[in-house]
Formats: C-alpha cells, sequence, structure tokens
C-alpha cells in the first residue's frame, strides 16, 4: 500500500513538474517529464518485478528469475491480475528447474485467479496436461489438452500439443 502511495506522489510531482516546465517555456522538457510520468503510471498496473522476470524467462535466465520473484515479499497484496501472473511466472520456473508437483499447484492457483491473455491460459494447460502424463492421469490430459487447443487460436502451441498427445499412446 505505501509503494502505491509513493508512486501516486511520483505522478502527481512529476506532472507537476511538467506544468512547470511548459509555463516557462521549456517545451521539450515537458514533453519528456509526460513520457516519465506515463512510465510511473504504467508502474501503477504493472509490477516492474514482474516485467522484469518476464524479461529473465524470456532470455533463459530461469535463475534471475526465480531471484526476482522471490523479491516479492506478499504476492496476496498485488492486484489479483498481476499475482496470477506471478503463480504463472512461478510455476513456469519449477516446471522448467524443480519439481512438477510444486509447478501443478502454482499453475492451478494461476488459472483460478485468471490470466487475462488467452495464450498464457492455454500455455498453463499444456503444462498442467504434460503433469497430467507425467503422473499417468490420462482423462484430465485429454480434457487439458482440448481446452488447449480451443484458447490457441493461431496455432502457436500445435507442436507442443502433438508433443503431449505422443506421450499420451504410451499410457
Amino acid at each position: 500500500m505505501i509503494n502505491k502511495i509513493i508512486k501516486y506522489f511520483l505522478i502527481a510531482a512529476t506532472l507537476g513538474w511538467t506544468v512547470y516546465q511548459f509555463s516557462i517555456g521549456n517545451i521539450g522538457n515537458g514533453i519528456f517529464f509526460i513520457f516519465v510520468a506515463g512510465l510511473f503510471v504504467l508502474s501503477l498496473f504493472k509490477h516492474e518485478l514482474i516485467l522484469l522476470a518476464f524479461l529473465h524467462l524470456r532470455r533463459g535466465k530461469f535463475d534471475k528469475a526465480k531471484r526476482t520473484l522471490e523479491r516479492i515479499k506478499q504476492p496476496e497484496h498485488l492486484p489479483k491480475s498481476q499475482e496470477a501472473y506471478y503463480y504463472y511466472l512461478t510455476g513456469l520456473i519449477h516446471a522448467q528447474t524443480q519439481s512438477a508437483v510444486k509447478a501443478e499447484r502454482f499453475f492451478r492457483k494461476a488459472l483460478s485467479l485468471g490470466l487475462r491473455m488467452k495464450t498464457d491460459q492455454a500455455m498453463a494447460k499444456l503444462n498442467l496436461a504434460g503433469i497430467a502424463v507425467m503422473k499417468r492421469r490420462k482423462r484430465e490430459a485429454i480434457n487439458l489438452i482440448n481446452e488447449v487447443k480451443k484458447l490457441d487460436h493461431r496455432k502457436i502451441l500445435d507442436d507442443q500439443v502433438k508433443m503431449i498427445q505422443a506421450q499420451m499412446k504410451r499410457i
């Protein structure tokens, strides 16, 4: 809560300084500070540590992403959608580096909180399907794969779906 108050104060101060810069004729500085205020407004809606963890994951640096997420001490105080992405990222890290049992718990929590993007929902369900296959729960894996196919309109995850279906045939 205090963090949010500080962000509101920084937004107000930056906008005040922007108005001052425009009033004394420094148009360039005023435009620059509009962008700075925009960054502060963006940080209200997107938690900067979650964005940084996404960046580390995209680069394949799972240990850095894990350390970044560990800096968020109380994820339950995040807005609901950001909390969902916190658990989604934690699930991805656990699926790649540690146990699948913990990853399953995090993916289920992220889905229950509500991931906004359909591709993220599909990815979480695909990971859950892989875990279900690993635990020899074929019916659950089939249901999850069908949901992934419905959510993946652009067919980005087709190769992974085929791979999991091939693994299901061995069960």
